[in-house]
């Protein structure tokens, strides 16, 4: 083992063993009031008590004073922490050998613990030192929690008289880049782009070469640029027709799926599930929350092939359908949506394509018109 590796086993051990002060005692009153705050519609949801650096669980969560939730922050994913026992025995084995362990046969880019994971906690810990309140505010009305029911938000801390955004300085101090995995930000995206691009220059953080942290962004960033667009564009088509675009992930989509009931209607959501059975029809569950999914319905296997939606599980996809209501299993009414064409559902790597066609004949046929 080298010393580098010593003193580092010796700094994961020290942050796993680490101890916060307990949090100070609210009145039911007091958290109800929270709550009640945390679900409003709005973009600035105020002020709320923090516990400083004790509210820190790792770079991109917080847990506030007096409630069970956490807010798990917007537009940026710092590298995992060491929680586990099973992670520091692998990375005590070797670097690489630990960073081959975790992908395994994945296709796409996974989430490990790494020291670059640790060092984005020290830095949250200490940007919130000492901070009794903290700022919170959405980046869409309707987008309250996250799969996991975690409040989604930007955290703003105040210092020197100014309220600065900690999502912001995360990507600028090179501890996260700009995740855009569901979405860019519609509030900052010209301020995270130019955050991460002074961190690339300045190789700060995740960014230093042939340190200790995830080595495919290349990968991931391009994963994440796909979905992006592709949500991009429906949030603009949704503009357009805001009846019948439905985002699955908005507070209220099940209220206006009710109000379509018999219409056609396109929904975007990821594919949590595919449940294929010997006799009735193939169900493709998109996920709402971690205890609720919709129900998206083939009753031909071979459409179900046909969209290649057995592969796309994690993955936003867009559907078109009429909205129908069927008594479930347990006796209760639900809504669903039945597919009957391939081309009512789209992935983000479909739409790319489409996208890029699309380019490629404007393109030819503005070189047409110009000889």
């Amino acid at each position: 083992m080298t010393p580098r590796h010593a003193a580092l086993l010796l700094f994961l051990g020290n942050a796993g063993c680490e101890t916060t002060s307990g949090a100070h005692q609210h009145s039911r009153e007091q958290t109800g009031g929270l709550l009640t705050r945390l679900e409003v519609v709005s973009l600035e949801l105020g002020e709320f008590p923090i516990e400083g650096r004790g509210a820190v669980l790792d770079g991109d969560t917080l847990r506030l004073t007096g409630l069970q939730a956490t807010v798990r922050l917007l537009a940026i994913d710092t590298e995992e922490t060491f929680k586990k026992e099973t992670e520091r025995v692998a990375f005590a084995a070797g670097w690489e050998g630990y960073k081959k362990q975790s992908r395994g046969n994945s296709l796409r880019p996974v989430k490990m613990a790494t020291p670059a994971g640790e060092e984005a906690k020290q830095f949250a810990q200490a940007f919130f030192d000492g901070a009794e309140s903290v700022r919170l505010e959405r980046d869409h009305p309707g987008e309250i929690r996250d799969f996991y029911g975690r409040y989604l938000s930007y955290v703003f801390v105040k210092k020197q008289g100014q309220w600065v955004n900690y999502n912001l300085e995360c990507v600028r101090a090179g501890h996260s880049p700009y995740f855009t995995k569901y979405g860019r930000s519609r509030r900052f995206h010209r301020e995270f782009v130019e955050a991460q691009r002074q961190a690339v220059a300045a190789e700060r953080g995740i960014w230093k070469p042939n340190a200790m942290h995830y080595d495919d962004y290349d990968e991931r960033l391009q994963w994440w640029g796909e979905r992006e667009a592709s949500i991009n564009r429906f949030e603009h088509e949704q503009a357009e027709h805001p009846e019948s675009y439905v985002a699955l992930t908005r507070w209220d989509a099940l209220l206006k799926l009710e109000q379509r009931l018999g219409q056609e209607v396109t929904l975007l959501g990821t594919v949590q599930d595919v449940i294929q059975r010997e006799s009735g029809p193939a169900v493709v569950k998109l996920a709402r929350t971690r205890a609720q999914n919709f129900d998206i319905v083939f009753w031909d296997r071979d459409v179900l092939l046909d969209t290649g939606l057995q592969f796309k599980r994690g993955e936003y996809v867009r559907v078109r359908g009429v909205v129908q209501k069927y008594r479930n299993a347990r006796g209760l009414d639900a809504l669903q949506v039945q597919v009957t064409l391939p081309g009512q559902v789209l992935s983000p790597s479909v739409e790319l394509e489409q996208m890029l066609a699309t380019d490629a004949k404007a393109a030819s046929s503005g070189k047409d018109e110009g000889e």
